[in-house]
């Protein structure tokens, strides 16, 4: 498939391409609120309605989803860079229409698992795309910027449907109300996404054609036309920074994926209500979302590195406050700094990948971070039901902030500044 004929000059950067992204902005906010629909309700839905009590069986569902979601990333960048972008947007987003009508109708968990990852499969083909055609406008100078404003997006949504879903349970019921959200989400991304987001690959190839290398010399070795396996592993393994993102945002991502399976019902150990569990939930993404568009600007400014150090230190000091509490009020302050501590490193990895990716396969090496990233919400459900099931709710908390610190000292030593900041005219 060839790139339409553009009918306007491709120009670089977040001015010259507002509306486009404003509107990139908006359909990402319906992905994140295909998750947030269902993270308070789903956990007690297993609970109340299908008599489920074993934590390990209770986070399948969130296990499901990360490995779908894990192998739909692969694909997402794998198909933008050789169809286009606009194409697998659309796909992403027809596998999520019979996502919240299963979740309304399932007469048994089985078919909560087959919806999540359905549910997977959209998130990974959507979030990814809209992910790299971003960083297709912007160009080189405000990917950090850009970062912060699509997961600010995208998390932020996360947080008010969850915790409209939880309201929505507690008046009406955990089916259908909450549900009925991801019907609505659906309908509007399709429409918007098919008639009015424009292909954004052309962008990407003027910025191939103008691309120049470091000055250090640290990117000679990551040419144009690297073949598939060669940008795995240098993704993974081989390239410092980019094998250290991903197994960062592995753990950013454990940390998500337990917190998804085990909150809920940690919290609901106590008296708090159904609104009340939402709330708490909701603090996570929403400071998450909204901290989110201050790091992702002072990565441009301050650098990558140092940002995602302390982002997993704090993550690790806050799920040990976590697993102290025994209140609202400790749990909301634990929650608020794990989510200050999320915001600080989820736009400035998606920053490292594209500081560090060739224009050329951006988009594939967006992919295999994000099959990195995104695995980690089926190692924190599985982890967290194991810990969980043999020494209780604390237990598995507190396993995920050593993780943390341990993933904190990791980048610490390995990973390099890879933001470089553009010249001042007359200086090169």
């Amino acid at each position: 498939m060839t790139d339409p004929t553009p009918t306007r000059p491709v120009r670089l950067g977040l001015r010259a391409n507002a509306a486009q992204f404003a509107l990139l902005v908006a359909v990402n906010a319906l992905v994140g609120g295909m998750v947030g629909q269902q993270q308070t309700v789903l956990p007690l839905l297993a609970e109340q309605e299908f008599g489920l009590t074993g934590y390990t069986f209770i986070f399948t569902y969130v296990a499901a989803f990360g490995i779908t979601k894990a192998v739909a990333n692969w694909f997402a960048g794998t198909l933008s860079d050789r169809w286009g972008r606009k194409p697998v947007l659309l796909l992403g987003w027809l596998f999520a229409v019979p996502v919240p009508i299963m979740l309304i109708l399932a007469p048994s968990w089985g078919w909560v698992i087959a919806a999540n990852v359905l549910l997977g499969i959209n998130q990974g083909l959507t979030w990814s795309t809209t992910v790299v055609m971003k960083i297709d406008l912007v160009g080189p100078s405000q990917r950090g910027l850009a970062m912060g404003l699509n997961e600010a997006a995208g998390y932020g949504a996360v947080a008010v449907t969850s915790l409209s879903a939880g309201y929505l349970a507690e008046q009406y019921g955990l089916r259908p109300a909450p549900f009925l959200l991801g019907i609505a989400y659906t309908a509007l991304a399709l429409l918007l996404s098919g008639a009015f987001v424009r292909e954004t690959r052309g962008h990407a190839h003027h910025e191939a054609a103008r691309h120049t290398p470091r000055s250090d010399g640290l990117h000679d070795h990551l040419h144009a036309d690297l073949t598939d396996r060669e940008i795995v592993a240098q993704t993974s393994l081989r390239e410092p920074a980019l094998s250290s993102a991903c197994q960062a945002g592995l753990v950013n991502n454990l940390n998500f994926g337990l917190s998804w399976g085990l909150f809920p019902l940690l919290f609901a150990t106590t008296d708090l209500t159904v609104g009340r569990i939402g709330l708490l939930f909701a603090l996570y993404p929403g400071v998450w979302g909204a901290g989110q568009l201050i790091t992702g600007a002072l990565s441009d400014r301050v650098g990558r590195k140092h940002l995602v150090t302390t982002g997993m230190a704090t993550q690790s000091v806050a799920l040990v406050l976590i697993a102290l509490g025994d209140g609202f009020a400790g749990w909301a302050v634990g929650t608020v700094l794990l989510g200050a501590g999320t915001a600080m490193v989820y736009p400035t990895l998606l920053a490292v990948v594209g500081d560090v990716a060739h224009p050329a396969w951006r988009g594939r090496a967006v992919g295999v971070y994000r099959v990195w990233r995104d695995l980690g919400y089926a190692v924190g459900a599985v982890l967290g039901g194991l810990v969980a099931d043999a020494l209780g709710l604390q237990a598995a908390v507190w396993a995920a902030a050593a993780v943390s610190a341990v993933s904190a000292v990791a980048v610490a030593v390995r990973m390099y500044e890879t933001h470089q900041p553009a010249p001042r005219p007359g200086h090169g």
